[in-house]
């Protein structure tokens, strides 16, 4: 014991030795051999060979430009609409929560007890022509027979957010729970409406939480395909669908290689701008 308290920044690093041989194992080695995949040159029939291709990525960026920018915009609206359902609710929970902000809590993470499969096919179900959400409007007649949500951009977009309404809504709860409360008495004292509040006292102290819950959301909404496959149609596909169907159905791994390098590529590049944009040091309290 007296070892460690002498040498306080090894006992650090021993902590992290698991966490960073895990990300050594796990994600740093198959990164790089997925990198060497994306060189190859071949096919299923002849076999591949590493020659350096990197030609791969312009052209398979030229050929699926439209799945990523689909990709991206998919993405961020579905974030738009998570932040928009999320703030309220977990603003709600931190706020007026009181005694029941546990079963408030435990009622947001309840879907992930479900499969994310079956998440997305009870969406296709509601979704349906004649289904829960279009079957008595239609009935009522307040919507045309041939109007439909399912196998449309809509219904990716609903079903993305539904299936990450959760990390968006946990960073935000716990940003905003961390408000104290005679903060927000002391700008009502200071005669500023409910709204004055929310802009110049709330929302800048949830700035965290948005941030964090923003990443949370877009990161893995970018890359999905199970909801633009079972939701929408071959005009919605995502990246992530063929980046799928490179790997799973055609057998073109360098090209599905290529691909999920650009498609991360275009996150780091995206979170870069976006954590540029609202001042990073400033959320983490850091000084300029």
């Amino acid at each position: 014991m007296s070892w460690f308290r002498r040498h306080p920044s090894a006992t650090a690093y021993i902590l992290l030795a698991p966490g960073i041989l895990y990300l050594l194992v796990f994600y740093l080695y198959p990164t790089a051999q997925m990198f060497l995949v994306s060189l190859w040159t071949g096919s299923p029939e002849t076999g591949y060979a590493l020659t350096g291709n990197f030609g791969i990525y312009p052209e398979a960026l030229a050929q699926y430009s439209e799945h990523l920018t689909r990709s991206i915009f998919y993405g961020g609206a579905a974030t738009i609409v998570t932040f928009l359902v999320g703030f309220p609710l977990a603003y709600f929970i931190a706020f007026r929560g009181g005694r029941y902000k546990s079963v408030l809590l435990f009622l947001v993470i309840a879907p992930f007890f479900t499969s994310f499969l079956l998440r997305t096919l009870s969406w296709k179900i509601i979704f349906a022509d004649n289904g829960l959400a279009l079957g008595p409007l239609k009935d009522a007649g307040l919507l045309p027979d041939t109007f439909r949500l399912l196998a449309t951009p809509t219904a990716v977009i609903a079903g993305i957010a539904y299936n990450f309404l959760p990390f968006m809504t946990l960073p935000l709860y716990v940003a905003l729970e961390k408000i104290p409360p005679n903060l927000l008495e002391a700008a009502q004292d200071l005669y500023a409406d409910g709204w004055q509040r929310f802009r110049r006292v709330t929302l800048p102290l949830a700035l965290p939480g948005v941030f964090a819950g923003s990443l949370l959301t877009f990161i893995p909404a970018v890359g999905d395909f199970i909801n633009a496959e079972l939701l929408g149609d071959p005009r919605s596909q995502m990246i992530g669908n063929v980046i799928q169907a490179r790997f799973l159905r055609v057998s073109d791994y360098p090209t599905g290689a290529a691909l999920s390098f650009i498609l991360m590529a275009a996150i780091i590049i995206g979170v870069l701008l976006y954590a540029r944009l609202v001042g990073t040091e400033e959320l983490t309290g850091g000084t300029t």
